[in-house]
């Protein structure tokens, strides 16, 4: 095969082989075909597209290029759950333990951020003392004997896609339907569980802004995950503003712990209890998605989730007492409000104007290479239709170094929007894709 006339082919708008699809994610993986030839692939799907066959394919091939982990020692159906991304997302530490302290076993691996705050590892890693790099036979034991592990991903799982994604990066090449979902699915499928969960977000603060865009996308990885025998569900939800009032590592942490104990944020709450309900169904330990989400709510109301997660903590060496005594997580040297400066309504809350700010404040990283200030953060004493007047707090910024944390205030001020008039409600869970 000639990687020239695989180009010309899709330049054409040309359907691709299942042959040549594996020849140049093959070929560009081991270095036979060089970033010049592969960046023109990029375009040229980019502006022609490839079709379902074409993307299973290439999700397929991706990935096969690295470990796909068996998890067939673990008992039960394993269910993952996977965010597109948003500000202010720390659902799994709220979904995974309620779903594990319904039945359903969770084998997480997750990564670790790069943007506007960390990942979960690392949101994980901002509890004293726990471990996320742990052996496969500690991680199968620990999901076996408790029902539950979060830890980073050890395997080389989907190299396909890593240097294929920092290519797209670099190409302008990132915003399309196909390569978005062979990215997130070939390392989903190469995870090892049998049903796939999928929080797709849609809105100002997400990577899919229209509604129409987040549910294409959905219903693409839907199908890729139920062509490779996978249970999946996707799930539509609002990013048009943070989700919920933490946004940081630790004090993610916190409003996770928070919601478990049944005082978290009503948005972040409602959203937690849908995705774990689906989990519960998809892992056979509930007769309906309704039924899965009753179970949910009982798990919060029994205490029976926030001690799954005490369990999970002290399971990988971690200070389960974070969960009764919030000093214990690192304390940020600097503090500042930022203030309303007229009455009216909160109209609107960019939520990437907040992401960004969050970054500026050292919760995120800009390169691989940033360390993370696990402290810093913001917190919003407001939301989207709430009353404001003038002085009053709006958000508080957090953070270890004071510069950082004067620029985050600057940000935060930015992206609050104040109105005299009340606006229409957001819509948090807008649509379900099975």
């Amino acid at each position: 095969m000639n990687m020239l006339d695989i180009i010309y082919k899709k330049r054409d708008g040309k359907i691709l082989s299942d042959e040549e699809i594996i020849f140049f994610v093959r070929g560009y993986t081991n270095g036979t075909i060089p970033d010049y030839q592969m960046s023109s692939l990029l375009m040229a799907i980019y502006f022609k597209g490839l079709n379902r066959q074409e993307t299973y394919t290439l999700t397929k091939a991706m990935k096969e290029s690295g470990d796909v982990i068996d998890l067939s020692e673990i008992e039960g159906i394993k269910v993952d759950k996977h965010s597109t991304g948003g500000v202010g997302d720390k659902t799994t530490f709220i979904v995974a333990p309620i779903a594990a302290a319904c039945g359903v076993p969770i084998a997480k691996m997750s990564g670790r951020g790069l943007g506007f705050t960390g990942g979960t590892v690392d949101k994980m890693e901002s509890i004293p003392n726990v471990k996320t790099r742990i052996e496969k036979s500690e991680f199968v034991n620990l999901v076996n004997s408790i029902g539950i592990s979060l830890i980073g991903q050890t395997a080389h799982i989907a190299p396909a896609d890593k240097k294929i994604y920092e290519l797209r990066d670099a190409t302008a090449t990132v915003e399309n339907l196909s390569l978005i979902t062979s990215s997130i699915m070939s390392k989903k499928l190469a995870s090892g569980s049998d049903a796939i969960v999928l929080d797709v977000k849609c809105g100002k603060g997400a990577f899919m802004e229209s509604f129409e865009e987040a549910c294409e996308l959905a219903k693409l990885m839907v199908d890729i995950g139920n062509d490779d025998k996978k249970t999946t569900i996707g799930v539509i939800t609002d990013m048009n503003q943070p989700l919920g009032n933490a946004i940081g590592n630790s004090l993610e942490v916190i409003e996770s712990i928070e919601t478990l104990k049944g005082r978290g944020p009503a948005d972040i709450t409602e959203l937690s209890l849908v995705l774990a309900g689906i989990m519960i169904y998809a892992g056979g330990k509930a007769n309906s998605i309704e039924d899965g989400y009753k179970k949910a709510e009982t798990s919060i109301k029994d205490g029976s989730a926030l001690a799954k997660f005490r369990e999970v903590i002290d399971g990988q060496g971690g200070v389960s007492g974070v969960i009764d005594d919030y000093t214990l997580f690192p304390e940020p040297k600097f503090s500042k409000d930022v203030t309303c400066d007229e009455t009216g309504y909160v109209f609107e809350i960019d939520a990437r104007e907040i992401g960004f700010a969050s970054q500026y404040a050292g919760a995120g990283r800009a390169t691989k290479e940033d360390s993370i200030d696990m402290s810093a953060g913001i917190y919003l004493y407001k939301k989207v239709g709430d009353k404001v007047t003038t002085e009053e707090v709006l958000a508080t910024v957090y953070g270890s170094d004071h510069k950082k944390v004067e620029i985050a205030e600057a940000a935060v001020k930015r992206a609050f929007v104040i109105n005299k008039n009340k606006p229409e409600p957001l819509t948090l869970i807008k649509k379900i894709i099975r």
